[in-house]
């Protein structure tokens, strides 16, 4: 699969969306909005990294840079795409965009039992907290929120 990677807008919120929704199982809460995607978008530092094949957006990373700390709010693969390099082609474009940024440090967050902690390990990213009961999933099932972060 040939993959490109791009910086997405507002505009790209159709195949952002899909790609969350085919990603991200229902029953953890991890997905975001609509809403909160076009609400943070415009916000100072704020980047949209997008994957796509030819036809269709497949992968995406949401993150911010402010103040020496960069923050990867969300990173999905559309499950088709799952395991061809996609993810961690927008993980260390995301490490490199922070550090050109003058990120001093590098955070992220991750549901307990998700299998990108593996990748997020992979790439240097040490944990440092457990935020308990930190997800709210489908039936009022909660979920552990594990933090990393990598410094620049």
């Amino acid at each position: 699969m040939t993959v490109t990677l791009t910086t997405g807008c507002s505009a790209d919120l159709d195949g952002v969306m899909n790609v969350m929704g085919a990603a991200f199982a229902e029953e953890f809460g991890e997905a975001w909005t609509r809403a909160q995607c076009s609400g943070i978008l415009p916000m100072t530092g704020v980047k949209l990294l997008l994957a796509c094949t030819a036809e269709q957006v497949v992968g995406f990373a949401l993150y911010r840079t402010v103040a020496g700390d960069s923050e990867l709010l969300l990173l999905a693969v559309a499950p088709e795409a799952q395991g061809d390099g996609v993810g961690r082609a927008l993980l260390e474009q995301y490490i490199e965009d922070s550090k050109k940024n003058d990120a001093e440090s590098i955070h992220l967050e991750v549901r307990d039992g998700n299998s990108a902690v593996r990748l997020y390990e992979a790439a240097g990213f040490q944990q440092t907290n457990r935020r308990k009961n930190y997800y709210r999933g489908r039936g009022g099932a909660q979920f552990d929120a594990l933090t990393f972060m990598l410094s620049a």
